[in-house]
């Protein structure tokens, strides 16, 4: 028998303030109840992840452009269709699809 533990990490937050314009806290509070947030402070969290989230992916896509074309290796339209090719038939293959 196997006998498995429960871990729970509890992480400590900080307290923040911080002064938002009336109008807004009211638009907040009518997006509270259409998107089932139970508090503000639930709703701004999510607010500021998908912030960062959204600026780590630009910041990603920025490096990513850099890099595009840095290749001295220049791929031709037939090279690229029989790497898709194969691929596709490894996956096929991998997952049975046919």
């Amino acid at each position: 028998m196997i006998s498995k533990t429960i871990v729970r990490y509890y992480t400590t937050m900080e307290t923040i303030s911080l002064k938002m314009e009336e109008a807004m806290l009211e638009e907040i509070d009518r997006k509270l109840v259409v998107h089932r947030y139970g508090t503000r402070t639930e709703f701004i969290r999510d607010a500021i992840r998908q912030k960062l989230s959204e600026l780590e992916k630009q910041e990603m896509l920025k490096h990513l452009a850099k890099l595009r074309g840095i290749s001295k290796r220049k791929t031709t339209d037939e090279q690229l269709h029989a790497a898709r090719e194969k691929i596709a038939d490894m996956l096929e293959k991998k997952y049975n699809l046919k």
